[in-house]
């Protein structure tokens, strides 16, 4: 059964190095197990999604030119989170905020080809139906 997610989840993606977190703001007013309780809108990056070390992409103008001017040898750039569109699918029916709550199963699309999946929710009883 789903998770609710909330600050500190550890999230992961298929083109970064490294984990990273989820910043989760109060402005819902809805706490899961203690922190912040998230939504299917807290996806903006460097705001909600943090680094996640190198990115390895050559979608990313960075990692491509880079690559490029090692002669084709691929060359990782620090990561700047692309996350435009929110995380998908979500808890459609637990409602957050107006939006549906972020659920442990659902992912994100960084505009650079990577999938920000939550490796841990930072909730361990909260389970959304």
């Amino acid at each position: 059964m789903p998770q609710q997610v909330s600050m500190g989840a550890t999230l992961q993606c298929s083109f970064g190095a490294a984990p990273s977190t989820l910043v989760v703001l109060p402005v819902n007013r809805v706490m899961g197990e203690g922190p912040p309780a998230a939504n299917i809108m807290d996806h903006v990056p460097l705001v909600n999604i943090m680094p996640f070390g190198v990115c390895s992409s050559l979608a990313n103008p960075t990692v491509a030119a880079a690559t490029t001017a090692a002669l084709g040898v691929l060359t990782p750039m620090p990561c700047v989170p692309a996350t435009m569109s929110p995380w998908v699918p979500g808890a459609p029916t637990v409602l957050l905020g107006n939006q549906p709550s972020l659920d442990n199963v659902s992912k994100c699309m960084c505009n650079w080809g990577g999938v920000v999946t939550i490796v841990n929710p930072a909730t361990v009883k909260t389970m959304i139906p």
